[in-house]
């Protein structure tokens, strides 16, 4: 029911009541990583209620995702075969090197320890389930992991389902535009990414910047890098791209 639901965060409170209702575990979080760019929630769920969860996904998808440990994976080499990959990763507080991203995304919510499932829908994209333990309660044991492997599967084919249903089209068209321009050229960086997925999108640079953080000059400077790249000068060279027929 939750896959189908018109809330978009009811996939992250049935996850939660599942996990919740033999494990301590306070938030669930979905995050979706499409073409290289920077991560957008799918769902998320907090035992508090209210904004405060999405708030601090927000935070952690424009200043601190490319420094989360399931970079190595979902950056890496590609798995194969993708679609049966599930990988379970966790990250607990103290492993977190980098201050400001440990006080936004573990202190400041009161998380000890995160273990995530990471599974691929469609080639170029995954999606992160994460469940965050409470302070109060340390780490995850031995036992509980185990727990969560019998029945990541489950939460991998529900999250999967969950974003053939809705993922693609809340994120529109810009999701598949953004995939052409990066097979036409791999090279292009996250921040190239995340500024051309903007211009699809038909942001400012302000927009841009905001989403990013970061200033609208530095946007000028990572839309001309991939300009440059892909071999264009302008926006209308970007939407031409887009929609004209690719080689074999």
């Amino acid at each position: 029911m939750s896959i189908s639901h018109p809330d978009a965060d009811a996939l992250a409170a049935s996850i939660l009541k599942t996990v919740g209702d033999t494990l301590p575990v306070s938030q669930c979080t979905i995050f979706a990583y499409e073409f290289d760019a920077r991560p957008r929630t799918v769902s998320a769920a907090d035992h508090r209620g209210g904004r405060f969860l999405r708030d601090v996904a927000d935070r952690y998808a424009t200043h601190f995702y490319a420094l989360d440990g399931n970079r190595a994976i979902i950056g890496g080499a590609p798995i194969a075969p993708a679609r049966d990959a599930l990988v379970l990763h966790q990250q607990r507080s103290e492993e977190i090197e980098n201050e400001a991203y440990r006080a936004a995304c573990y202190a400041q919510p009161n998380v000890s320890d995160r273990l995530s499932l990471l599974v691929q829908p469609m080639d170029s994209v995954w999606l992160s389930i994460n469940l965050y333990r409470d302070s109060a309660y340390g780490s995850f044991a031995p036992g509980e992991l185990e727990h969560v492997e019998s029945v990541a599967h489950l939460f991998a084919h529900a999250a999967k389902s969950h974003y053939a249903l809705n993922g693609q089209h809340q994120q529109g068209s810009a999701a598949a535009m953004l995939a052409r321009v990066r097979r036409a050229c791999p090279a292009l960086t996250p921040r190239e990414l995340d500024v051309l997925r903007g211009t699809l999108d038909g942001a400012s640079a302000a927009e841009i910047a905001a989403q990013m953080g970061v200033k609208p000059a530095s946007v000028i400077t990572y839309q001309k890098r991939a300009y440059a790249r892909l071999g264009i000068s302008s926006q209308r060279q970007l939407f031409a791209l887009c929609v004209q027929p690719e080689r074999g």
